[in-house]
């Protein structure tokens, strides 16, 4: 990947529930939020972010389209 946060590869990704994937999902909009503000008030330091944040989020949508579509699978959960 030569993209993107270290901790969101496709590999880390697909070993994510659902739920978790939506958790993530909610963090980085929050944070895309965040650096769009500080953006807009010329207090960002590192523009190269947005971008970063912005590929996450396209990676966990992509991540869930498929396994809807049933391209991927979610990771099973053992119950015990």
């Amino acid at each position: 990947m030569a993209i993107g946060s270290k901790e969101l590869a496709v590999s880390e990704l697909d070993g994510m529930t659902s739920e978790l994937l939506e958790a993530e999902l909610k963090k980085a909009k929050t944070e895309l939020f965040n650096l769009r503000f500080s953006s807009a008030t010329g207090q960002l330091e590192d523009h190269g972010r947005l971008k970063t944040v912005r590929r996450d989020i396209a990676r966990i949508y992509t991540i869930l389209r498929e396994r809807e579509l049933g391209i991927r699978t979610a990771p099973s959960v053992d119950a015990k």
